[in-house]
């Protein structure tokens, strides 16, 4: 089989090494991609240093990373949106329970993508601005409009020629939460979101109503104030001590759910660099008892809490909608902008190493790409 060199995770709480794999040929309902760029998302090194843990069911060597940009070499049988030759984006899923990490994997030269999460790149977009969507995007869409979480409707839906409804977002500048705004509002909803001054206006640009600085100790007060007593549909927590504000807000405005995308800590304050903790069981178990803790507190309020898994969408409906309809549509209207803006940090998969760890230091309304 012809082979293609690949940064792989060889060992839990190794630091990625560039290799050779064997390159697969896609199923029926996949593409083969030549990767051309990468984005870094937190998860990748969550799962690299706690996979253990946090990941029980990922085998090692492993191919890690969700966010890939580049073009289709070879169709599935069953493919009929893409050609050989065509510019995609998609979400690879390797890391997933019952996924094949190696085959599916973004942090490679050659990955497969399904054709039901995978969409094509416009002509006026880039790789690098295209490889920030994948992850970012689904996870928002699953917050925004799984039925089992906040079930609002979606982008080209017929709207009631009643009240909008207003959508909290905890988080706005995150990945997430910029792709949430974007949505929310192209589906008709008016957003109030969380975020520093200097990002402020930026959120506005995309759709966001008001925004609050997060780091006031009135800002749940202030969320409170701008919705102004209009009817809340939901509220989306993203990022550490979100869900206890968003329940704050909610439990003040009448709203009822609530989708969590955070943990009570921040994860990067746990995680060391490279060689990352040794012995953290008893820190998720202080995670898991602070989120039960959150989710009871939650339901004694009345509010329906439930944690948002952003590659969820593979396996319902929603995932080919939101891929073959929405994003080509809202792209091609404009409605759409790759958000957070690309920092590209290097090329090749020798730098995906020091992307993740320039990610886990921290960067602002950015994500961090790699290109291959």
């Amino acid at each position: 089989m012809p082979a293609h060199a690949a940064a792989i995770l060889p060992a839990p709480r190794a630091a990625l090494t560039v290799t050779t794999v064997q390159t697969p040929a896609p199923a029926a309902d996949e593409v083969l991609v030549r990767v051309r760029a990468v984005a870094i998302n937190p998860v990748d090194w969550v799962i690299q240093g706690t996979s253990r843990v946090t990941y029980r069911w990922l085998n090692t060597p492993a191919v890690l990373g969700s966010d890939v940009a580049g073009e289709v070499v070879a169709i599935g049988s069953a493919v009929t949106r893409f050609r050989v030759g065509q510019r995609v984006f998609g979400l690879a899923t390797g890391t997933d329970r019952g996924r094949d990490p190696l085959r599916e994997g973004a942090f490679q030269e050659y990955t497969t993508l399904v054709e039901r999460l995978t969409a094509p790149i416009p002509d006026d977009l880039s790789d690098e601005e295209a490889a920030v969507f994948p992850l970012g995007i689904s996870t928002a869409a699953c917050a925004l409009f799984q039925p089992q979480l906040l079930g609002l409707r979606m982008p080209g839906d017929p709207a009631p020629t009643a009240s909008r409804g207003v959508v909290v977002i905890w988080g706005g500048s995150t990945s997430v939460g910029m792709n949430a705004v974007q949505l929310a509002h192209a589906a008709g909803y008016d957003v109030v979101t969380t975020a520093s001054a200097k990002n402020a206006e930026t959120l506005r640009g995309l759709g966001a109503d008001a925004v609050v600085d997060h780091r006031s100790p009135t800002a749940v007060a202030d969320l409170v104030a701008a919705i102004g007593g209009r009817p809340v549909v939901g509220a989306v927590a993203l990022g550490a001590g979100s869900t206890d504000a968003c329940i704050d807000v909610l439990a003040r405005t009448g709203g009822e759910r609530l989708a969590m995308a955070s943990t009570p800590v921040s994860l990067d304050s746990l995680v060391g660099r490279r060689r990352l903790f040794p012995a953290m069981l008893p820190v998720f178990t202080r995670i898991g008892l602070g989120t039960l803790r959150s989710t009871l507190r939650a339901r004694r309020r009345g509010i329906r809490a439930a944690f948002v898994w952003g590659s969820s969408l593979r396996d319902d409906e929603m995932g080919p909608r939101l891929w073959g309809e929405v994003v080509p549509r809202m792209l091609a209207e404009g409605a759409l902008r790759p958000m957070p803006a690309p920092l590209v940090v290097g090329d090749g998969l020798a730098a995906v190493q020091d992307a993740l760890d320039r990610q886990r230091a921290g960067v602002s309304a950015q994500k961090v790409v790699v290109r291959l």
